[in-house]
């Protein structure tokens, strides 16, 4: 497609510079034979000459924006993320008496890596629209609370009351958000709540669902 372009845009080059040579050969032919002056014929072939050279123009114009926006279009079509990981661990991962980060060590898929294993921070590397998921595991006799926050902003949440009567819960939410270049997402345990994790049961996710 780029190659096509290019090449019709070459064309209408040549055939803008053929048309504006010709004009200036008329130009000379009649200042040497009528001192100046045009003869109908002559007037009207300019004129032609003149209209097409101004389609031409515009031709060249609209193929060139027609090839940057294939451009860009091909640039934001190279544009890849997908993450996926998981907690990792051999247990409970809480209670803490404060808001904790959770860092979601075992990275299953980062194309493009954007997702940090070692902070559990997403940071948007380009204008869109993204897709988060995230699941947890846990005890049933301890609290479970979990959060994704896009900077310092709330924007999902899932909860569970601890109970003497399960042995142990799953919960999970999504949420599809906009994001600027250098947004953060990531996920926190609320203070005195806990998660469990040891073959994959906790995790988060996100994926990019289209560009801006």
């Amino acid at each position: 497609m780029k190659a096509t372009a290019f090449l019709l845009v070459s064309l209408c080059f040549y055939s803008l510079y053929v048309a504006q040579d010709d004009i200036q050969k008329i130009k000379n032919y009649n200042e040497q034979t009528s001192v100046g002056s045009f003869n109908p014929d002559t007037w009207k072939l300019l004129k032609d000459f003149g209209a097409m050279e101004e389609k031409l123009r515009t031709t060249v114009e609209r193929l060139a924006a027609m090839e940057t926006k294939i451009e860009e279009m091909k640039n934001k079509e190279r544009t890849n993320v997908f993450f996926s990981a998981a907690l990792g661990g051999t247990g409970h991962t809480g209670p803490f008496d404060h808001d904790t980060t959770l860092i979601y060590k075992t990275v299953i898929t980062n194309i493009g890596s954007a997702y940090n294993p070692s902070t559990g921070v997403f940071v948007a590397p380009v204008q869109g629209v993204y897709h988060f998921i995230f699941f947890y595991h846990a005890g049933g006799n301890q609290i479970k609370y979990i959060s994704l926050f896009k900077n310092e902003e709330l924007m999902a949440s899932s909860y569970d009351h601890k109970s003497d009567h399960d042995g142990a819960d799953n919960g999970g939410n999504a949420v599809i958000i906009h994001l600027e270049v250098g947004d953060r997402v990531y996920m926190r345990l609320k203070a005195n709540a806990h998660v469990w994790d040891s073959i994959n049961l906790t995790t988060f996710s996100g994926f990019l669902l289209s560009q801006m």
